[in-house]
C-alpha cells in the first residue's frame, strides 16, 4: 500500500558518527502517540474492523504512518546489520566488595550466601529513624518460624483468609487467576514439619511466593491471562525457576493474575478482573505482571515472581511501590515460560525489599553473579533515538508473540479472546519482514550506543514510567481497553532492559499529589546485577522513611507488631 500514501523516512548516520556526548545535537524525539482510547462498545467495533481484511489494513497502514513506524522504522535506511538476541558474552568482572556465589550450588544453599551478603538490620538504620511503615521481609518470616512465635501453617491459613477478603466486595482486587487451598495447606504442613524437627532447608522455607500466569507451576494449568491457551497447550511440569523455588521449600501460593498475553501495560483483564492498586483500588497496578506486583504491595507474599518483555515487572513494581528487578538476558532459565517473547522477554522479581530481591535472585539464577565493581562519577550523556527504539522494540515484541501466538488461533474461536488483546493481535499480525529487520538493526544501533555509554558510566539512572497510576474506568472492565497513549508513557523507559538484554531494578522513592507511588531506575552493564542492587539499597535506605502503608494491606504475621 505504499503507493497509495506518501511515505516520508528517515536516513539514520552510521553509529560511529553518532555523537553521544552531553553536547551532542542530537534532537530528542518527543513520543508521538496518536491512537484514541478505545473501551467498551467501541474496542468491540474497532477489532471487528480490524480483523476485516480491507479495512482493517487500510486502518493499520494509517495508524503506522500517524504514528512515525513508516517514517522511523519500516521505511528507514539503516547501514547496521540485524541482531536478533540481546547475548552479551559472559565477562566475571573481578571487582570488589562482592561475594561470588558458585552456580553448581542447589539453590538453597545460593540463597544461604545471599543471606550471608546482607546487613545486619541494625546498621540498616544506623544514623536513620526507624521506618514508619515496612513490609515483612523473608527473615522476617524465617525468624518467627525458627523461634515458634508462628508457622507456616498458621500464615498459610491467614493468606487464604486474606485472599478471600481481598477476593470479594467491595474490593474485589483480582489479584490471582488461580490458586489451590488444599495444595497450600500442604506445603504449608510440610514445611511447618521441618521446622519442628530443627530441619527447615533453607531461609526460604515456609515463605509464601506467588508466581505470575505466565510461568509453569504445578498444580495449575499456564493460562497467559487468556480463557483458552491452557485448551490448547497444558502445563506438565514446573519452569526451572519455580522447582529452584520449591527446592528452596518456599510455599507457591498460586497464579497471579495478567494482562491477556502480556499484551498491555493497565493489568486490566476482561476476563479475570482488573489487577487494583493496593494504594488506591480505583487504579491500575500496570501490567503485565500486574498480580505479582499487587500482592507483594499487599502484604500477602513477600515476593513473586513476574516476566518482563516491556517492563512487565517495572511497571507494576513501580505503580504499586515495590522493587522491580530484571536481570541480564539469559541469567535466569526461560524454560517453562510461555514463550510469547523470547529475545525481549526475562522471568523478573518483584519484592518488598532490595534483600529479598536479591535472595530470590540468587537462588533461581544460572550464572555467577557478577561482582560489585568500584564506582565511577556518574557522567552526563546523551541517550540517542529513545522513540525510535521503542517502536523498534514495540515491533519486535508484537512480532514475536504474534508469531508464537498464531497457530493456536487458528484453532480457537477469537470471539473467546478479550477485544483489547484482539485489537493488539491484529495490529502484530501486520508487522512485516522489512519491519522486523530495520527493527533488529535499531536493536544493534542501540547495542554500539548503550555499550559504549557504560564503558564510561557503570549505571545509568531513569525514571521508571512517564506517569504514575491512573483511574480504572468503568467501561474497560468487559472488554478490556487499548490506551496506546498511557501505554506508551509507561513503556518509554523501560525498553533498553528488555530490547538490550540489560539489567535493571526499580526503587519506590516517593509519591505523587495523589499518594501514589513512584520509582526510580537503574540500568546496568551486562552481568551487572550486584552493582544495581547495592544501588537500589541504598536509594532504599535513603527512602525508607517515607514509604507509606497501602489502603489495602495484610499482617500475615498477625502475632508481631503490624509494619
Amino acid at each position: 500500500m505504499g503507493w497509495f500514501f506518501k511515505t516520508q523516512r528517515v536516513i539514520y548516520k552510521p553509529v560511529e558518527e553518532v555523537d553521544l556526548s552531553p553536547d551532542s545535537d542530537e534532537v530528542y524525539l518527543r513520543a508521538n502517540v496518536k491512537a484514541p482510547r478505545m473501551a467498551g462498545f467501541l474496542i468491540k467495533i474497532a477489532a471487528w474492523i480490524l480483523e476485516s481484511r480491507i479495512l482493517g489494513a487500510m486502518l493499520v497502514y494509517i495508524l503506522k504512518g500517524e504514528n512515525l513506524i513508516h517514517k522511523l522504522v519500516s521505511f528507514a535506511e539503516l547501514k547496521e546489520p540485524p541482531v536478533y538476541v540481546p547475548y552479551h558474552p559472559w565477562k566475571d568482572l573481578k571487582e570488589q566488595e562482592a561475594k561470588c556465589i558458585p552456580s553448581e550450588l542447589p539453590p538453597s544453599e545460593k540463597a544461604q550466601h545471599a543471606v550471608d551478603c546482607l546487613p545486619l538490620c541494625s546498621d540498616v538504620i544506623i544514623n536513620t529513624q526507624q521506618p514508619t511503615f515496612r513490609r515483612w521481609t523473608i527473615q522476617d518470616y524465617s525468624r518467627a518460624y525458627i523461634s515458634g512465635e508462628t508457622t507456616p501453617l498458621v500464615v498459610a491459613k491467614s493468606f487464604l483468609d486474606a485472599l478471600h477478603a481481598s477476593s470479594t466486595p467491595p474490593l474485589k482486587m483480582s489479584f490471582f487467576i488461580s490458586y489451590n487451598a488444599e495444595d497450600i495447606l500442604r506445603q504449608a504442613t510440610e514445611s511447618t514439619l521441618r521446622y519442628e524437627r530443627g530441619e527447615p532447608i533453607s531461609v526460604l522455607d515456609g515463605v509464601p511466593i506467588a508466581v505470575k500466569d505466565e510461568i509453569d507451576s504445578k498444580p495449575y494449568q499456564t493460562t497467559g491471562g487468556t480463557k483458552w491457551l491452557h485448551k490448547l497447550r497444558h502445563c506438565t511440569d514446573d519452569a526451572c525457576c519455580v522447582k529452584h523455588l520449591r527446592s528452596c521449600g518456599a510455599i507457591i501460593v498460586g497464579k497471579t493474575n495478567m494482562h491477556e498475553l502480556g499484551v498491555g501495560t493497565s493489568g486490566i483483564n476482561p476476563h479475570y478482573g482488573a489487577t487494583r492498586n493496593p494504594y488506591d483500588p480505583s487504579k491500575v497496578t500496570g501490567g503485565s505482571s500486574s498480580g505479582s506486583a499487587a500482592v507483594v504491595s499487599a502484604g500477602l507474599c513477600p515476593v513473586a515472581l513476574g516476566v518482563d518483555g516491556g517492563g512487565s515487572v517495572r511497571i507494576p513494581a513501580s505503580l504499586c511501590g515495590v522493587i522491580g528487578f530484571k536481570p541480564t538476558f539469559g541469567r535466569v532459565s526461560h524454560s517453562g515460560v510461555l514463550p510469547l517473547n523470547w529475545t525481549v522477554g526475562m522471568v523478573g522479581i518483584l519484592a518488598g525489599t532490595v534483600e529479598d530481591a536479591l535472595i530470590v535472585y540468587a537462588a533461581i539464577s544460572g550464572h555467577h553473579p557478577s561482582n560489585q565493581p568500584t564506582i565511577l562519577p556518574t557522567v552526563d550523556v546523551t541517550l540517542p533515538e529513545i522513540e525510535v527504539m521503542r517502536l523498534a522494540h514495540y515491533l519486535t515484541i508484537g512480532s514475536e508473540c504474534n508469531a508464537s501466538i498464531r497457530p493456536h488461533l487458528e484453532k480457537m474461536d477469537v470471539a473467546e479472546l478479550g477485544c483489547d488483546a484482539r485489537v493488539a493481535l491484529r495490529i502484530y499480525g501486520a508487522f512485516n519482514s522489512r519491519e522486523y529487520l530495520n527493527a533488529q538493526r535499531i536493536r544493534n544501533r542501540q547495542m554500539h550506543f548503550y555499550k559504549h555509554i557504560l564503558e564510561r558510566a557503570d549505571f545509568i539512572v531513569i525514571p521508571t514510567t512517564g506517569v504514575t497510576a491512573y483511574p480504572i474506568m468503568e467501561d474497560a472492565l468487559k472488554y478490556g481497553d487499548f490506551d496506546y497513549i498511557n501505554g506508551a508513557a509507561l513503556v518509554r523507559y523501560q525498553i533498553a532492559g528488555n530490547f538490550l538484554g540489560l539489567p535493571a531494578v526499580t526503587v519506590p522513592v516517593g509519591y505523587d499529589k495523589s499518594g501514589m507511588p513512584i520509582g526510580l531506575q537503574f540500568i546496568g552493564r551486562p552481568w551487572s546485577e550486584s552493582t544495581l542492587l547495592h544501588i537500589a539499597f541504598a536509594v532504599q535506605v535513603l527512602s525508607i522513611q517515607s514509604y507509606r502503608k497501602p489502603k489495602v494491606f495484610y499482617n500475615l504475621l498477625s502475632k508481631k507488631e503490624e509494619p
